[in-house]
C-alpha cells in the first residue's frame, strides 16, 4: 500500500504536528506548527508560557464561560526507529490511518481541537458568548498537571476538556498517581566482615514485607489505590566486597479521589515509626519523588511526584450537557472513567474546575510500537469538540 493523501485541515495539521519530533522538553517544532495555525486561523490571540504552554485564544463577542481545550505536546521517545512498520516521524496515510509517534497519544486530538475552534468561529462569524481556549502543553509525559497549573493560571476556564484518547466516549473521572521514595541507611563494611556494618538491602527487605501487608484504600468506581513496588537500586553500585550503606525503593501509588499528599503517606510512615522502635539499628525515611525537567525555553519544570484522581457523577449538568450535545449530534458516547493519568489530575484533582475527557483513537495505542490514529476518529472529534462549543457557549 502506497502513501496516500488526504486534503483534510485536521488530517494535516495532525501530520504537521506528528513530523516535529517532541520528546518531553523538545516541543519546540510542536509550539511552532500551533502557533502558525491559531494565527493564520482567525484566533484572537496567542500565548506562549515561561515553560512552553502554547495556548490559543478565540474571544466571543459577548461574555460568557471560558471552555480549555488540553492536549499535550510532548510524546514519549521511540527506542528503535527501524522496527517500525512505517518511519514514526513521517505521519505516513496507509488504509486510513495516519501512522506514527504521537498520532493516538495525542496529537490527532490537539490537531482537531485547534480546527474545531477555528471552525466553530468561522461558522458563527465569531457571534458567541465567552473564550475558547486550545492549548498545547509541555511535560505531560513526565508529569500530569503540573505544567498545566500555568495554564489554569492564565485562562482561568469554567470547563475543560481533555483530549486524551476515549474513543469518542465521555470520560468523567480517573485514578491519581503518586511515586513513593523509601530510603533505608545503612552503615558500610568489607563484606568479610558483614557483623560490622549495617545492611540497607536487608532492612529495606524486611520493610517491603511489611508494607505488602498494608491494607489498599478502595473506591466503589475506581478500585483499589494500589502501592507496587516498580525498582531498587543500593550504594556503592556494584558493590564489590561492600555491605551496603543505602537502598532506595520506588513505589507507584495509584490515588482515589480525596487522598492528599498526608493521607497517603501516612500509613508507611506509621509502619516505619514501629518498625524503628523496635530495631535501633534501622534507619529509614518515605517522601514523594521530586522530578525535575528541563524545558525547550530554558525554564525548569519541578514538582512533587503527586497527582490526584478526580471523579464526577454522570448526573451532573456539565456531564449531561456534553453528553447531549454529542448524542444530538448523532454519536453514541458511554460514561466512563480514564484507566491511566492525565491533566485531570491539575484541573479538577487539584482546581476543582469542572473536567471531561473527550478524544480519538483507542486507548491502548498509547506508546505503542506502530503508533496510528484513525482519519474517520480524527473527523468525527472535531465534530465533538464543535458540538461542545455550541453547548456551553
Amino acid at each position: 500500500m502506497g502513501k496516500e493523501a488526504v486534503n483534510d485541515s485536521v488530517v494535516k495539521l495532525t501530520q504537521a504536528l506528528i513530523q516535529q519530533r517532541s520528546y518531553s522538553g523538545e516541543e519546540k517544532g510542536v509550539s511552532d506548527e500551533l502557533t502558525k495555525y491559531f494565527k493564520e486561523n482567525g484566533y484572537t490571540d496567542v500565548h506562549v508560557d515561561k515553560y512552553g504552554n502554547t495556548i490559543g485564544h478565540i474571544k466571543g463577542s459577548r461574555p460568557g464561560e471560558s471552555i480549555l481545550f488540553d492536549g499535550h505536546m510532548d510524546t514519549v521517545p521511540v527506542t528503535d526507529e527501524s522496527v517500525w512498520k512505517y518511519p514514526p516521524f513521517a505521519a505516513e496515510i496507509h488504509d486510513g490511518k495516519i501512522y506514527g509517534r504521537g498520532t493516538s497519544d495525542m496529537k490527532g486530538a490537539l490537531a482537531a481541537m485547534a480546527v474545531a475552534a477555528a471552525e466553530f468561529n468561522k461558522e458563527t462569524k465569531g457571534d458567541f458568548a465567552g473564550d475558547i481556549y486550545v492549548a498545547g502543553v509541555v511535560h505531560e509525559e513526565c508529569f500530569e498537571g503540573v505544567a498545566a497549573r500555568e495554564i489554569s493560571k492564565y485562562a482561568n476556564p469554567d470547563i475543560v476538556v481533555i483530549g486524551e484518547a476515549s474513543q469518542l466516549n465521555l470520560k468523567i473521572g480517573q485514578r491519581g498517581r503518586a511515586e513513593i521514595k523509601l530510603e533505608v541507611f545503612g552503615k558500610a563494611a568489607h563484606s568479610a566482615n558483614p557483623e560490622k556494618g549495617i545492611n540497607a538491602v536487608y532492612k529495606i527487605g524486611e520493610i517491603i514485607s511489611e508494607i505488602r501487608k498494608l491494607e489498599p484504600t478502595h473506591n466503589e468506581v475506581l478500585g483499589d489505590g494500589i502501592l507496587e513496588l516498580v525498582d531498587i537500586k543500593s550504594q556503592p553500585y556494584p558493590g564489590a566486597s561492600v555491605v551496603p550503606e543505602y537502598c532506595v525503593a520506588t513505589y507507584d501509588r495509584r490515588l482515589l479521589v480525596g487522598e492528599t499528599l498526608e493521607s497517603v503517606i501516612a500509613p508507611i510512615q506509621e509502619l516505619l515509626d514501629k518498625m524503628m522502635k523496635a530495631d535501633p539499628e534501622l534507619d529509614a525515611k518515605v517522601s514523594y519523588s521530586v522530578g525535575k525537567e528541563k524545558c525547550f525555553t530554558g525554564e525548569t519544570i519541578t514538582g512533587e511526584r503527586f497527582f490526584p484522581g478526580w471523579l464526577y457523577n454522570e448526573d451532573e449538568e456539565f456531564v449531561q450537557t456534553a453528553y447531549k450535545a454529542l448524542k444530538d449530534i448523532g454519536q453514541n458516547p458511554v460514561i466512563t472513567q480514564y484507566n491511566f493519568c492525565t491533566n485531570g489530575s491539575h484541573y479538577a484533582g487539584e482546581a476543582k474546575i469542572k473536567t471531561f475527557g473527550l478524544g480519538p483513537s483507542k486507548e491502548n495505542l498509547a506508546h505503542t510500537l506502530n503508533e496510528y490514529i484513525e482519519i474517520e476518529q480524527l473527523q468525527s472529534v472535531k465534530d465533538s469538540y464543535k458540538a461542545i462549543c455550541r453547548a456551553f457557549l
